[in-house]
């Protein structure tokens, strides 16, 4: 089966996470993605390889899967004329840098649609490409910061920020950015029109704050630190110690309140008017409304404190109560890979002698043509067939490697594992 952006060609400037992460996406969807480095070193994620002697470590193999490596030297004059002259047969160009830095190559949008009028010119930044902070620099916990986004996290006025402990921002801009793509691709193939994408690190930041931004902006609603609770504010969504361990649990209508109050034995909690706004309680429709919130969060804490996480969430669970005893990721991992208890995607390529494992992109199609079968490029591997492909014959693809304006990889990406 055909994946769907098979007979798409994209040229990626980009680094790092963020644009990787965009073009990683079209890929796996099987566009062509040839991925444009530094010829000396490559890309500094090519760098964090924790002391084993490759230049595809697990991070970077990761999110450059299935992608070609052309070790060009964009700087140069021949390196920024040989791109445009790529450019020219590409539907998507993506790059990273700080706005600015790309137009002093001539490989601006402009310069770039001079030679593919209908060209999807995707730019990802910290800031945007406009306003007075769009030279600044940016990484995930700066924008985590700057944003709010840590100040959401967290218990109390007076504790310290708190940010998400991944690079959240990061990967939902290259998200954000291949979905931006690839409607784009839509349109120029409905209009013939190309387009420029400003995606951008704040703006991500925002998204994934998406009904608090709007509810600040449209009614002055301040944000409040809520720690591990519940977005509806249901005094049972809520985290909990028990004796073995933590638990989440969202038993926000009072249907599972009273599923919850059940298991744990604290049934008259349903008919307490100390605890529960009864009105509201036995409303047909709505949420759990607290009289008293610290009254019954402590009932619910000693509740919790007498029984086991592990029990407790098979029990909910099997009552309706959205429940789950806190894992570590590896915990979960392990868990999912020995009982089946999800059903997710499992994908392996081969990488520099070692296994790569993945549970693929967020989401599965019946018709995708299964896995891109390729890893991560070596610097420069691909690159040669690339150049031979625009036109470019041998001796002249010699002398730009003597001149150190590229790096070439004569061997092939290893195929997918069985």
């Amino acid at each position: 089966m055909a994946k769907p952006l098979e007979g798409v060609r994209v040229l990626d400037l980009s680094h790092v996470i963020a644009g990787p992460l965009a073009s990683f996406y079209l890929a796996q969807l099987g566009a062509e993605v040839i991925k444009v480095e530094p010829p000396l070193a490559g890309e500094v994620l090519r760098s964090m390889r924790d002391g084993a002697d490759t230049d595809t470590p697990t991070g970077f193999a990761a999110i450059n899967a299935g992608k070609q490596s052309l070790a060009l030297d964009i700087r140069t004059r021949e390196g920024a004329e040989l791109l445009r002259g790529l450019a020219a047969d590409a539907d998507v160009f993506i790059e990273n840098f700080r706005p600015g830095v790309v137009s002093r190559y001539g490989l601006d949008h402009a310069s770039i649609r001079a030679v593919r009028p209908d060209i999807v010119y995707c730019s990802i930044s910290g800031f945007g490409q406009r306003g007075d902070w769009s030279q600044r620099g940016a990484y995930d916990h700066v924008v985590q910061a700057l944003t709010g986004m840590m100040m959401m996290s967290g218990e109390g006025d007076d504790a310290p920020p708190i940010k998400v402990g991944f690079p959240v921002v990061d990967v939902a801009v290259g998200m954000l950015a291949a979905l931006a793509i690839v409607s784009s691709l839509h349109r120029r193939s409905r209009e013939g029109a190309g387009q420029y994408i400003d995606a951008s690190m704040v703006q991500a930041s925002l998204m994934l704050m998406y009904p608090n931004a709007c509810a600040c902006l449209s009614d002055g609603t301040p944000t409040r630190r809520v720690g591990n609770r519940g977005y509806t504010g249901s005094p049972a969504a809520d985290t909990y110690r028990c004796a073995d361990g933590w638990l989440a649990v969202a038993a926000n209508t009072p249907a599972q309140f009273r599923r919850l109050a059940g298991v744990l034995g604290i049934e008259a909690l349903c008919d307490d008017a100390r605890a529960l706004d009864l009105a509201a309680f036995n409303a047909p429709n709505g949420f759990v409304v607290p009289n008293d919130r610290g009254y019954v969060a402590d009932r619910l804490r000693q509740a919790f404190a007498a029984h086991s996480a592990m029990r407790l969430e098979a029990q909910l669970a099997q009552a309706g109560v959205p429940a789950a005893r806190v894992r570590k990721l590896e915990e979960f991992l392990h868990e999912a890979d020995a009982s089946g208890c999800v059903s997710l995607p499992d994908h392996r390529f081969r990488q520099g002698g070692r296994e790569v494992r993945t549970h693929g992109i967020g989401f599965v199609f019946d018709q995708d043509g299964g896995p891109t079968a390729a890893g991560a490029p070596s610097l420069g591997q691909g690159g040669k067939a690339v150049l031979l492909r625009a036109g470019l014959d041998g001796r002249r693809i010699a002398e730009l490697e003597r001149a150190g304006i590229l790096r070439t990889a004569a061997e092939a990406p290893e195929p997918l594992a069985s």
